[in-house]
């Protein structure tokens, strides 16, 4: 199963890749909304870890893109995250 982790907190990032890898599926990045965007578009995941508030572009922005183009990315269970204080 291959996983995209779009989070831009680079501990948190590190440590949902570290959990997922450990767990058995093959995991992608990235730090930002534009490289998630494009990684969405342009590879077939089984599920997706979205941050909402990234730079560049948001995460409701990215997976809205996704959706609008009826990308099979679109299809993917999409976990939506945002860390606030």
């Amino acid at each position: 199963m291959r996983l995209l982790v779009v989070e831009d907190d680079p501990d948190l990032n590190r440590q949902l890749v570290s959990a997922l890898s450990d767990a058995g599926y093959a995991v992608d990045t990235a730090f930002d909304g534009e490289e998630g965007h494009f990684l969405g578009d342009t590879e077939p995941y089984d599920a997706i870890v979205l941050d909402l508030g990234l730079p560049e572009k948001d995460g409701l922005s990215v997976l809205e893109q996704w959706r609008r183009r009826a990308r099979k990315t679109a299809r993917s269970p999409t976990k939506s995250s945002s860390r606030r204080s």
